[in-house]
């Protein structure tokens, strides 16, 4: 889809295609579980089956949680108290809501959106927020991820569920994040990447492009745009049961895609949910020190530069 479309294009269709979802009123774009969105129940399925806990939804705001998870990047992210966390693409406010009660009173959570009628429906449910956890810690800004309407070095995390594999520009993304950051600032996301190329039959569906899919660019990709942005201590941690779940469910987007991959092929082959956790690097030591010391500081962030890739299937 990113070769084939342009990026205002494919910004037009995301925005276009989730507005629909945060306009509709069991909350998502078909029937049954869903990764474009589900109804009430089927969210809290899928928000359990991602590692979710029963007390954190029972604690949201209503309609916060429309089942767009692929992954529980506040858990990843190992939040505390006093820090203050960024959302890429916070639709309803569901990862914000949640990692507000994890900052507390001195931290802040801020979600960033790019669709107008997601971010009404974020605001709106603040009000619930405040009352059930009697925090004021929360705030949503129009927005696009390529773009962040945040000051340089501002934040000390950045978190995000799949969102940025809609994104027509991942380097972009990548580069705001190590912006934002704080150094030293971490990031925690939980997205859809690639294993091999996906047939041009779903990289031009736009459905596709809105459930996730067609936008979604190579596990490799991913890390190499991550370090050009001057991120480190990367690691990323597939996780094809989510993919698996989601056919056991049978999905529409998914069956769709199952009829046009070859033969015997299915789309954990293709696919995968991807953590990704990394760290804004500082080069300060390395900056400072005598040449001596540059130079093993330099060896040093080199070494943890490096990538650690696994593999788990549940």
């Amino acid at each position: 889809m990113k070769e084939t479309m342009d990026s205002e294009n494919v910004r037009r269709a995301v925005r276009e295609g989730y507005g629909k979802i945060a306009q509709a009123e069991n909350g998502g774009c078909s029937g049954g579980v869903s990764c474009c969105g589900s109804g009430p129940e089927d969210s809290a399925k899928l928000a359990n089956y991602v590692g979710y806990s029963a007390e954190e939804l029972a604690a949201l705001p209503e309609g916060a949680n429309m089942g767009l998870s692929c992954g529980n990047p506040t858990a990843l992210a190992a939040l505390k108290p006093g820090e203050v966390v960024l959302d890429l693409g916070s639709g309803g406010g569901f990862d914000v809501f949640i990692a507000g009660r994890k900052v507390g009173a001195t931290g802040r959570a801020i979600g960033v959106d790019m669709t107008p009628e997601m971010l009404a429906k974020a605001r709106k449910n603040i009000a619930a927020y405040r009352e059930r956890s009697g925090l004021d810690n929360a705030e949503f800004r129009l927005g696009e991820i390529e773009h962040l309407p945040l000051a340089d070095d501002s934040v000390d995390v950045v978190i995000s569920n799949c969102v940025i594999n809609r994104s027509p520009d991942t380097s972009q993304v990548c580069r705001g994040i190590s912006r934002v950051l704080k150094p030293g600032g971490r990031v925690a996301v939980s997205d859809l990447a690639l294993l091999k190329p996906l047939p041009t039959a779903i990289l031009e569906s736009v459905e596709a492009l809105v459930g996730c899919v067609a936008g979604a660019v190579l596990v490799s990709e991913t890390e190499q745009m991550a370090r050009d942005a001057g991120l480190g201590d990367i690691v990323t941690k597939s996780k094809a049961s989510y993919i698996d779940g989601m056919v056991d469910w049978k999905d529409p987007l998914y069956q769709k895609i199952i009829a046009n991959l070859p033969a015997g092929a299915k789309p954990s082959d293709y696919v995968t949910s991807l953590e990704i956790t990394a760290r804004k690097e500082s080069l300060n030591l390395a900056r400072n020190a005598s040449p001596r010391m540059a130079g093993v500081a330099g060896r040093q962030l080199k070494s943890r530069n490096r990538v650690k890739t696994t593999e788990t299937n549940k």
